[in-house]
């Protein structure tokens, strides 16, 4: 008894199979695994395409034929493929993850790398859409098995049974889908026919599709119409570079919606990817994650594929056909591996070298292609050193002499000076223009980074940031004795502008016109943000503020001796008048150079502009009483 007991104890347990449930495996597919029911169309091809290539390894004369078909609520497809005995059937239509395709299975090993197919799910994918499936298939491989017919529905119940012998003459499949209830959109011929064409249309093998019932299982249908368009069109013959470029550009209009810039052959044979790129005519964000288009062995495998180019190269939309990278499970994406990393880094290099060729022979095509992407370009070469190297010479800038590439401008410069603020650089443009100073406005976004870049890419150049010192130095300076003469005016103009915290200073520049030229640099703005902080703080504060008090120059009023108006002002006998117009000529320049104005500015023009109204109707008054 105790023996029996401990053997019973012991004894292996009984093996068990996992019972799937049909309709959460379509609910997973439909809703985690797919990204739309769209994909049976793909699956469908799929399998025919797969079968007539095994029956082209078993008998390389054989007739191949891909028929597909659509009435509403209904789809076949037909090809003159391997074919399926009953055995197979059951073992490989309804087992879920097996597939034809895998090595050893009957003796398919040596063309398993030429089948889409990797993942065994096959027809079970239909049932996204169909409520029932049935398939009718006679195996090429033995010639004496009689037709089958697989029937399968959406509760997961199917049969298999053998056929007459007429029921099907040649070797091949018949796949024949009932739409399920909501689902008969994707069964409309219209959809179907776009679908195959989206899907199919650089599949190896000729697929027709006619509207009605096929010639394999119905009455005739309509006028067959062709699905592949081989070629692709990158690889066709085109008399002259120009024709060619034209083509291109209307696959691009037909496949993206754009007429591309310019287009980049996408040709690597070692990793068995050929394509194109196409250079987007409009700006795009960086960050914008840009949907490539990628076929494997000529089925479309997905055209959101947003890993197949480098990040920098945003400004491109590529289509490509491959044979080596590996899709994901749904076969909706790319599987990123170290063979696509690979491959990214040689399409990459494939764009650089496109620009590349730009910079050294072709600078009209650059300049229509930096005109519309400099900024993104700016962007990415501030941390793409092999990009910036490439690419900074020949981006636009605005400079002192007009907007022109870095490569224009460091050959009449060696010496650059940046402003940071596009106001700043508006007012001293006119300036250092007339007085031979380069300086290059980087006040919009990334060219302050860039230039600060430069010097690691041409050693020879000097950059830094323009500060008033610099500017006044390369200005004229006015005779001593012309200077001494207006020491009077110099010192009141000096008193008034004081409590701004603005020097002022005497030269002679042009343009003639500007009667005075209001300079700042970084540490006077600092310097100005710090007193105004210290003249509201605490006690505490002002006692930390004021330790923190710099020996930074103030910011400058530079008078323009040149001008008439400054003249006529130096000479006036009135001191509080003088006050008030240098006010308002600190007032204008400030104004001119589109600062921000703070309340004491504010205040002075207030002030100086009341003081002036005043004056000239005192003036008025004065003339009428004398006469």
């Amino acid at each position: 008894m105790t023996s029996a007991s401990s053997s019973s104890t012991h004894a292996d347990p009984a093996a068990n199979s996992f019972q799937v449930d049909l309709r959460g495996l379509v609910d997973l597919l439909s809703h985690h695994l797919y990204s739309s029911p769209r994909v049976y169309v793909r699956e469908l091809l799929q399998n025919a395409v797969d079968a007539v290539t095994a029956r082209q390894a078993l008998d390389p004369e054989a007739e191949i034929r891909i028929r597909l078909s659509a009435t509403a609520g209904r789809v076949t497809i037909e090809d003159s493929g391997i074919g399926l005995t009953a055995a197979e059937a059951h073992s490989l239509l309804a087992t879920i993850g097996r597939s034809s395709k895998r090595g050893g299975d009957h003796g398919l090993e040596t063309t398993r790398r030429e089948f889409l197919g990797q993942f065994g799910i096959g027809l079970l994918a239909c049932f996204v859409v169909a409520r029932q499936i049935r398939v009718i298939t006679r195996s090429a491989r033995d010639p004496q098995a009689a037709p089958v017919e697989w029937l399968a529905t959406d509760d997961g119940s199917y049969t298999v049974r053998e056929l007459p012998e007429d029921a099907r003459r040649e070797p091949g499949t018949t796949v024949i889908l009932q739409a399920r209830p909501g689902a008969e959109e994707w069964t409309v011929p219209a959809k179907v026919e776009q679908l195959a064409r989206d899907y199919g249309s650089l599949l190896p093998y000729d697929i027709t599709f006619t509207e009605g019932e096929s010639g394999g299982e119905g009455s005739g249908g309509g006028e067959p119409r062709g699905i592949t368009d081989r070629p692709a069109v990158w690889d066709r013959p085109f008399p002259t570079p120009a024709a060619r470029r034209v083509a291109l550009a209307g696959h691009c209009a037909q496949l993206f919606g754009f007429t591309p810039l310019d287009s980049i052959d996408l040709d690597l044979p070692v990793a068995g990817v050929r394509g194109v790129a196409y250079v987007l005519p409009e700006p795009t964000s960086p960050a914008h994650r840009a949907g490539h288009r990628v076929h494997l062995k000529g089925m479309l495998l997905t055209d959101h594929a947003d890993n197949l180019l480098p990040d920098w190269a945003f400004f491109v939309r590529a289509v490509i056909d491959t044979d080596t990278l590996r899709p994901t499970a749904s076969r909706e994406n790319l599987y990123d591996d170290e063979t696509l990393s690979a491959v990214r880094e040689a399409l990459g290099a494939r764009v650089r070298a496109w620009l590349a060729e730009l910079t050294a022979s072709e600078p009209e095509r650059l300049a229509a292609f930096l005109s519309v992407h400099h900024l993104g370009v700016k962007s990415l070469a501030r941390h793409d050193a092999e990009l910036l190297g490439l690419m900074l010479p020949w981006l636009p800038f605005e400079t002192s002499e007009g907007s022109m590439s870095l490569q224009e401008f460091t050959a009449a410069h060696n010496e650059i000076h940046f402003t940071r603020t596009v106001e700043e650089f508006r007012q001293i443009a006119p300036i250092a223009a007339a007085h031979g100073l380069g300086v290059i406005n980087a006040g919009y976004t990334y060219d302050a980074d860039l230039l600060a870049l430069l010097p690691t890419v041409r050693p020879d150049l000097k950059v830094t940031e323009l500060d008033a010192g610099a500017v006044t130095e390369r200005l004229d300076p006015v005779a001593t004795s012309a200077e001494l003469a207006l020491a009077t005016f110099l010192s009141t103009a000096r008193t008034r502008l004081e409590a701004q915290g603005c020097d002022v200073v005497l030269r002679a520049f042009q343009p003639v016109s500007v009667p005075a030229l209001y300079l700042d640099d970084r540490q006077a703005r600092q310097e100005r943000d710090r007193t105004a902080a210290l003249d509201s703080a605490d006690s505490l504060w002002s006692g930390i503020l004021g330790a923190l008090r710099g020996s930074a120059p103030r910011a400058r009023l530079v008078l323009n001796h040149n001008n008439p108006l400054i003249r006529r002002i130096s000479a006036l006998p009135d001191e509080a008048l003088t006050g008030t117009a240098v006010e308002s000529l600190y007032g204008q320049a400030l104004l001119m150079s589109q600062r921000p104005l703070r309340p004491a500015d504010s205040t002075l023009l207030n002030r100086a502009f009341l003081g002036l109204l005043e004056w000239a109707t005192h003036s008025t008054d004065s003339q009428e009483g004398q006469k």
